[in-house]
C-alpha cells in the first residue's frame, strides 16, 4: 500500500479543530514563489499549482521510467500547501487586499528526494509537457514551534479560526514569531472543485515563541 504523509503523521495534516502547539521538524517541498490574488483565474498563484503537481507526480511516477531514486518507495502526492503574507502586513494578513499577497505555494517531497532528483524532474515534465518549470524550486523548511488548527468552511472565514489561535497563544505564554521565512502557513486538506465552500477543510498553522514570564 502507497505510504500516505496524511495518514502517517496526522499531528501534521489532521488537526482537532481547535489550536494546539506543535513542533514541526525539517521537511523539503518542490515549490514556486509568486504574488497577486490567489482567485485570478490567470495570476502567479494558478500557474503555481500547475508546475508543482507537474513535478511532483513526475518523481511519484519516476519507478516506471528510466530515472531511478535511492531509497524510493511508492507513496500518495501530499497535499497542497502555501505559505502566505504581506509585506506591509506587520500583525498578520488583510485578507481583503488579497492582491497585496505574497506567497510559496509548494507540495511535500519524501526525504529521498534529492536535488539531482528534483532538477531531473524539472527537466522531464518541461520536456513532456511543453511548460517552464523553471520557476519551481527545491525548497528545505524547518519550521519549528507553532501553533496549528483545522479550519473548517470558506477560506475568506479564515480570520475567526485565526483569532482563535492567538487568543490560545495569549492565554498559554506564547507569541508570534515571523521571522526568515516563518510565515502564515497552510495545507489545502479538500478539493474545491469536489466540496461545498462551508465543508473546505485547511489546516492553519503560524510560527510562535514560547514568552519567558518573570518570576
Amino acid at each position: 500500500m502507497a505510504f500516505d504523509y496524511k495518514k502517517e503523521y496526522k499531528e501534521f495534516y489532521m488537526p482537532k479543530n481547535k489550536p494546539a502547539i506543535v513542533q514541526i521538524p525539517k521537511m523539503q517541498f518542490a515549490a514556486v514563489r509568486g504574488q497577486g490574488d490567489p482567485n485570478d483565474e490567470n495570476g502567479d498563484y494558478k500557474k503555481s499549482i500547475s508546475l508543482l503537481y507537474g513535478i511532483a507526480y513526475t518523481i511519484k511516477m519516476s519507478y516506471k521510467g528510466s530515472h531511478k531514486i535511492d531509497g524510493f518507495f511508492e507513496y500518495v502526492v501530499p497535499p497542497l500547501e502555501g505559505l502566505w503574507w504581506q509585506d506591509d502586513a506587520a500583525d498578520g494578513i488583510d485578507y481583503g487586499r488579497k492582491a497585496d499577497m505574497r506567497f510559496v505555494s509548494m507540495i511535500r517531497l519524501p526525504d529521498f528526494v534529492q536535488q539531482a532528483d528534483f532538477d531531473w524532474a524539472v527537466e522531464e515534465a518541461t520536456r513532456k509537457k511543453k511548460q517552464d518549470f523553471s520557476h519551481a524550486e527545491f525548497f528545505t523548511y524547518e519550521e519549528g514551534l507553532c501553533v496549528q488548527c483545522m479550519h473548517i468552511g470558506r477560506y475568506d472565514d479564515e480570520p475567526a479560526t485565526v483569532a482563535q489561535m492567538h487568543r490560545y497563544m495569549a492565554e498559554n505564554g506564547y507569541a508570534l514569531d515571523r521571522t526568515g521565512e516563518r510565515r502564515h502557513h497552510e495545507i489545502y486538506l479538500s478539493n474545491p472543485r469536489k466540496c461545498t465552500a462551508e465543508k473546505l477543510k485547511a489546516v492553519i498553522r503560524q510560527p510562535v515563541i514560547r514568552i519567558e514570564k518573570d518570576g
